[in-house]
């Protein structure tokens, strides 16, 4: 009897387990994604809060800043296929060390910009890059890693953009206030140089289902035949099936005293096959399997994350410049954005402990919360003077965080596509994100270039949501309709596949069978 059992390695090799351990290093890389949110999406959303200054420095409209926040989405979502393509050919480890440096090079260029096309390239292209390399890897294993916990470990992990949105963005206008925006850039660049550290900790996991195998011992009573027919003569018993050789003992042979006995032969025969059975051939892994496209459900769900980008990001960056269009002071505006921080991380947190209880079916609670997310935006034109503002927020950010923590983990439901091709369908599912990323912002800023109203940004990102609402109430008609096809098909097949047989097949057959048994030494 052998049994596969997990394996202590250094801690740059992979960790073998027998099944997903729910737990062990799962909790490192767990504490490791906490940080590179913090220092991914923290830094996006709160980047709203250098809106001004940039339009000041560079005498640009609202429009043509936002294009800064709009390239770095887009590059960092139309990137994510090269991102699984790179973590499956060279390990998660590397790319998100890789991805942490191109952030911070990105963000250090950008605070020696003189143009707004500079920053375009530094933080739109450079940073953007780095973010898709650094956040998709890592979500990605931490997926691999949790089994029945996996819904709420990644919602609170993911808890990490929220609290840097609630530090960040006062920490940052009072930074401002006295080194200036530039110099408030390059000390962001370097703190995001630590990814490379969070990176470092990624170690890659191998799943090994447990195997016995059981060999049978030789049959007694052929030996024992065989022996009391010819004592004299030395017997071999053959088994094709099994590779083991029995021979008769020497002691029971007369007149051959000196014949080497061979008890240990058959027990080495029998270890070498059961470690040849317990371990075969790994099929080789694809760097990106695009099969995902056929599946309608997925597809239903790629087009929700299309228009629900749209509501993801605008509201973060136009919070602050609609707040000071109501009156409200830039003090007063940094902690609307904090309180939205706030709430999202009880949302995140909310919306794991509920998808993390069995039995449930968790595509229909992410419909009901995008709903919701759908309202909340629609509230916010509606909003006056400090407490409505903060009250709207507070509602937005804890139905953005239901949503937002919980999108790409759900691709590893069976309702969806199932973990085995989770890595693959994260990245074409960011991949299809990023028309939305670049074309939001940009949009809001023209709305709101055109109207001199900053409430159409926030009708536009609520159009967005009420379209994704509309696509992920279909995922799960599709993937219900998609099995019951397969069921039907594998019947019809078989059903193709008999022809018309004659009435003598079963007797041909059985006489071909007896005349090939006669000879073979062998079945």
């Amino acid at each position: 009897k052998m049994t596969v059992k997990a394996v202590k390695m250094p801690c740059t090799a992979p960790n073998v387990y027998t099944k997903v351990p729910d737990g062990g290093w799962g909790w490192t890389i767990a504490f490791a994604f906490f940080f590179v949110e913090a220092l991914t999406y923290g830094i996006i959303k709160s980047f709203g809060v250098f809106f001004n200054d940039l339009m000041e420095s560079f005498d640009e409209t609202n429009s043509r800043i936002s294009w800064i926040i709009s390239i770095c989405v887009f590059v960092q979502t139309f990137t994510a296929p090269l991102s699984t393509v790179l973590s499956n050919r060279f390990g998660h480890r590397f790319v998100v060390m890789a991805g942490g440096v191109l952030i911070s090079t990105g963000m250090v260029t950008a605070s020696f910009a003189h143009t707004v096309v500079d920053m375009y390239v530094a933080i739109g292209v450079v940073s953007g890059l780095g973010y898709c390399l650094s956040f998709l890897p890592t979500v990605t294993i931490l997926s691999q890693y949790f089994d029945k916990r996996r819904s709420l470990v990644t919602a609170v992990a993911s808890t990490g953009e929220c609290f840097a949105v609630f530090s960040f963005a006062p920490a940052i206008t009072a930074l401002k206030e006295q080194i200036g925006w530039r110099y408030s850039l390059l000390s962001i660049g370097v703190l995001q140089l630590s990814i490379v550290v969070c990176g470092s900790l990624l170690r890659p996991i191998i799943i090994k289902e447990q195997e016995e195998a059981k060999v049978q011992p030789p049959e007694e009573p052929a030996e024992t035949k065989y022996m009391l027919e010819n004592e004299q003569t030395r017997t071999s018993i053959e088994s094709i099936d099994s590779g083991v050789e029995i021979t008769t003992s020497p002691s029971n042979v007369p007149g051959n005293t000196k014949a080497e006995p061979k008890s240990e032969e058959p027990k080495e025969h029998v270890q070498i096959l059961v470690e040849n059975h317990s371990t075969p051939p790994e099929p080789k892994t694809k760097l990106l399997d695009f099969s995902v496209m056929r599946d309608y459900s997925f597809i239903c769900y790629a087009f929700f994350g299309l228009f629900a980008t749209l509501g993801f990001f605008a509201p973060s960056l136009y919070i602050i410049p609609l707040s000071l269009s109501l009156g409200i002071g830039k003090d007063h505006s940094a902690y609307i954005l904090s309180a939205m921080a706030i709430a999202e991380v009880l949302g995140r947190i909310s919306a794991g402990w509920v998808l993390n209880k069995k039995p449930i079916r968790k595509i229909y609670i992410e419909l009901i919360c995008v709903v919701l997310l759908s309202v909340a935006l629609f509230a916010f034109p509606f909003a006056s003077g400090f407490w409505g503002l903060m009250t709207c927020s507070i509602f937005f950010g804890f139905m953005l965080g239901t949503v937002a923590g919980t999108h790409i983990p759900l691709l590893a439901e069976d309702d969806v596509v199932g973990i085995t091709k989770m890595s693959s369908a994260a990245g074409v599912y960011v991949f299809i994100q990023s028309f939305a990323g670049l074309a939001g912002p940009p949009l809001a800023g023209v709305l709101v270039d055109t109207t001199q109203n900053y409430s159409s940004a926030f009708y536009s990102c609520a159009a967005g949501m009420v379209l994704g609402a509309v696509c992920l109430a279909l995922v799960r008609p599709c993937k219900a309709g998609l099995c019951l096809r397969w069921q039907r098909c594998p019947e019809e097949s078989v059903a193709e596949a008999l022809p018309d047989l004659p009435d003598d097949f079963i007797d041909m057959d059985i006489g071909k069978a007896e005349n090939s048994g006669k000879g073979c030494d062998c079945v």
